[in-house]
């Protein structure tokens, strides 16, 4: 059966070329001239993508959009947004309202119908659900102390994984107050988490937390943390903390958690609900000491004692003296799984191009051996 596609645009003229267009293709294409007739359309259509214009009478595409996730039965819907505003700003609020990507006009048909195909090609990941009915796999990532790449290494390892298996992938800063993805990729001011800790434990449902999750155009979707201090005393919401946890899995097949230093004040309960634990450390002897010191915590007492538990050591400064992954795996009595090396000069490109540091340079070596730990977890994980 083809695929269905609303194509929702006020331009008699747009719309018609555009269907023609995606029809030739072989794709069922449903009209919209407004946003209330686009809206009613996701209900009784089903399509498999929206094409949606931002700049309309009634609705826009932003209040479209923020309509469509809100609501469970089209929040996995994916939304293509296509328009003359082609501003920064209007970009940020297109992917902030929930747009999975944003092509400004005029384009080329032919790039047009490849993001239509890739947006396609992902659908299967956006469910809100496990594919298959089960509890996906959660993940902590922790670090004896702040500082260290634990944050990056995450956003990075999300999205190579969902790269490398196309599962649904969902990124968690788990650090109130001390966010950092927002700066990362160039987002306003995040309140998903804070929204959802300020809720009571039984109202974090699924559709409550895919309300508040943020979809991005690298396949993943991302519950940022605020990055303001004041909203530091949110660590203390230990109950909601912990349905969070319990709901998160049953919407993906990975779940990655930035938990970063252990500033839970209750971080033995947070463990409880990952499958694994990933303690991230670097190639200096006091962060070292330290490491080894949290693995033994981890794995003598509470509910980390029972966790498959992995050391990933990250580099990011060059240096001629520093540990050699020999020493490390010495020192804190633990294999390495891998070994990020130094990019400072990818780092920067990344944080001016506000993008994930693996899209700077694909086929480099930090891609490279971040991609080699996401074939790791694949190959435990589907075994």
């Amino acid at each position: 059966m083809a695929e269905k596609i609303i194509v929702v645009d006020d331009d008699p003229e747009t719309l018609r070329l555009v269907g023609l267009m995606l029809q030739r293709q072989g794709y069922q294409i449903a009209p919209a001239n407004n946003g209330t007739i686009a809206l009613s359309l996701a209900h009784t259509e089903k399509p498999d993508l929206i094409l949606l214009d931002i700049m309309m009478p009634d609705l826009d595409g932003y209040q479209v959009t923020q309509q469509l996730r809100a609501n469970p039965e089209t929040a996995s819907i994916p939304v293509l947004m296509f328009t003359a505003k082609s501003q920064v700003e209007d970009k940020v609020i297109g992917y902030e309202v929930g747009a999975d990507d944003y092509l400004t006009k005029p384009i080329h048909p032919a790039e047009l119908v490849a993001h239509v195909k890739a947006l396609l090609s992902r659908r299967k990941p956006r469910d809100t659900t496990s594919t298959t009915g089960n509890r996906g796999t959660t993940i902590g990532l922790v670090a004896a102390r702040g500082g260290i790449g634990v944050s990056t290494l995450t956003l990075n390892l999300a999205i190579s994984y969902h790269n490398l298996t196309k599962d649904n992938v969902i990124a968690v800063e788990l650090r109130p107050g001390h966010g950092s993805w927002a700066y990362d990729l160039g987002f306003s001011e995040p309140t998903g988490l804070n929204n959802l800790l300020q809720l009571k434990p039984n109202e974090i449902t699924t559709s409550a937390i895919e309300s508040e999750l943020v979809r991005t155009v690298f396949g993943i979707r991302m519950l940022m943390a605020s990055h303001q201090i004041a909203d530091f005393h949110l660590v203390n919401a230990i109950p909601q903390i912990q349905s969070l946890l319990q709901q998160l899995p049953l919407m993906a097949e990975l779940v990655l958690i930035d938990i970063g230093d252990p500033c839970l004040p209750d971080l033995d309960r947070a463990i409880a609900f990952c499958d694994e634990i990933m303690v991230v450390t670097e190639p200096y002897p006091g962060t070292v000491q330290r490491t080894r010191h949290l693995i033994e915590e981890l794995t003598n007492k509470g509910p980390g004692k029972t966790k498959l538990l992995s050391v990933v050591v990250v580099n990011r400064v060059r240096a001629e003296i520093q540990l050699s992954l020999s020493q490390i795996q010495e020192r804190v009595e633990q294999p390495v799984d891998i070994m990020v090396p130094p990019a400072p000069e990818l780092a920067y490109q990344a944080d001016i191009r506000s993008t994930p540091l693996i899209n700077i340079q694909p086929t480099g070596l930090v891609a490279q051996q971040i991609e080699v730990l996401a074939k790791r977890i694949a190959e435990r994980i589907k075994k």
